[in-house]
């Protein structure tokens, strides 16, 4: 580990003037870590600023400062309070506005955490946090200022160890990923590190991770559990763990999620990363990924590689799910309003989005693809088709009717792709060039 993080620090300290007049000229090298509660219902949104804390070395992006790839649900936003310039901005979604679209909402209010990290100002600064409804319109927000010598900002540091499982190159042209230990007792932790590497050899052996390798550093961060394993509510089994992650989040018994963000960061104090993969310690089917917030993913179930690989799309690349059900028809992606999502349309813009990639004959709904026993929701007849067939659900680019849990009104680029079933083995095109898109806008 040592060595290790010497060969990161010098490599970072070698390479920081390349970005110096951008990133200097308002910040430190060092990670602010602000502390929200997102609260409300289904009809009404609320935050409140908890507080503030920092950590040494900033691993974020230092280009692209004030100019997020995607939407998202939601934007923090960093300005200089003098020329009201935005000097940082990051969008994200949020597991508070997940839940805002569940029956339950309509019944209680809640309130859910959400940490977020900026690069450190010199100056004082002002910070927005807005949240987005499903119009894309602003339904809460808040604007504060933050000093950077104000008293109350402490310096957190972790007791957990950890690790560099791979180095693609320098900090600050590299995408940083830690996956914590969940469910990992102090006993289990020659476990952990098995685990962990073979969930990094899951991501980087799949494309386009495996081609950009050298634009990923990924981290293992040993946290220790009092017990084994995660809890399942519907068994009445809760376990105390590092990330107090469980299933049956929203009453869907494959939803593995946690609410505890600030535990997770706290965990995380000091170990360089923008990404987190919480890694739990069970055989149990199941996960979640939440854009720019955390990716919950299983160790031993026979699927962990494809559900790692499908959750990352969603926590990394802002992809949106490609199934449906026959059964809802409107929620989450209005009829007069074009998903932020790079892989979802509803036709609004579609020039926005992968028109470019289909063939001009194609056309706009495409008709679906056809073969004998076989619709876009039989995927055991998927595994069946001979690789020619395969191949064509799966890289024949058009608009294809059903997407986003809507089986009308949003269409999605291929029959058949990773953010749709685990049977297939590749991202489509359109998944790909997005992915390929937000990695070079990180390290680029």
């Amino acid at each position: 580990m040592k060595k290790a993080t010497l060969l990161l620090t010098a490599l970072f300290l070698g390479a920081v003037s390349i970005f110096a007049q951008q990133f200097d000229d308002y910040f430190e090298d060092k990670t602010l870590r602000l502390d929200y509660i997102f609260a409300g219902d289904s009809a009404t949104q609320e935050i409140f600023f908890q507080e503030a804390s920092s950590t040494p070395q900033w691993a974020g992006r230092r280009h692209h400062l004030n100019q997020p790839l995607l939407k998202g649900n939601g934007q923090i936003t960093v300005r200089d309070p003098q020329s009201r310039q935005v000097i940082y901005a990051n969008s994200f979604s949020s597991l508070f506005q997940e839940w805002q679209s569940t029956e339950e909402a309509t019944q209680v209010k809640k309130a859910f955490e959400n940490c977020f990290q900026v690069p450190y100002p010199k100056q004082i600064v002002e910070v927005t946090i807005s949240l987005h409804d499903i119009h894309g319109r602003v339904s809460a927000s808040l604007t504060h200022t933050i000093s950077p010598d104000d008293i109350l900002i402490r310096e957190k540091s972790s007791s957990a160890t950890w690790e560099y499982l791979h180095i693609g190159g320098e900090p600050q042209n590299c995408i940083d990923i830690a996956i914590l230990a969940e469910g990992y007792t102090a006993n289990d932790q020659e476990k952990f590190h098995d685990d962990a590497r073979r969930a990094c050899g899951f991501l980087l052996g799949h494309e386009p991770f495996k081609s950009m390798a050298n634009k990923f550093n990924i981290i293992a961060v040993s946290a220790e559990s009092a017990e084994r394993g995660v809890s399942v509510p519907r068994k009445d089994t809760w376990k105390k763990t590092a990330a107090s992650s469980h299933y049956d989040t929203f009453y869907s018994d494959r939803y593995l999620m946690t609410t505890n963000m600030q535990d997770i960061y706290d965990q995380l104090a000091g170990v360089p990363f923008e990404h987190i993969i919480v890694l739990a310690n069970t055989s149990l089917y199941g996960g979640g990924g939440i854009y720019n917030s955390i990716n919950v993913t299983t160790s031993d179930h026979p699927t962990a590689r494809q559900v790692l690989v499908h959750e990352f799309g969603h926590s990394f690349g802002g992809l949106g799910d490609e199934y449906f059900y026959d059964d809802q028809y409107s929620s989450m992606y209005p009829a007069d309003k074009e998903p932020w999502e790079p892989n979802l349309t509803t036709l609004v813009d579609f020039s926005s989005k992968w028109a470019d990639m289909m063939d001009k004959k194609t056309a706009v709904p495409t008709p679906p693809i056809k073969y004998k026993d076989y619709n876009a929701r039989n995927t055991f007849t998927f595994l069946q088709l001979n690789e020619k067939q395969q191949h064509a659900l799966i890289h024949t680019v058009g608009a294809y009717e059903g997407g986003g849990y809507q089986s009308k009104g949003v269409y999605r680029p291929a029959m058949e792709c990773r953010m749709k079933i685990n049977e297939v083995e590749e991202f489509c095109p359109v998944c790909t060039r997005a992915l390929i898109k937000m990695i070079e806008y990180y390290t680029e």
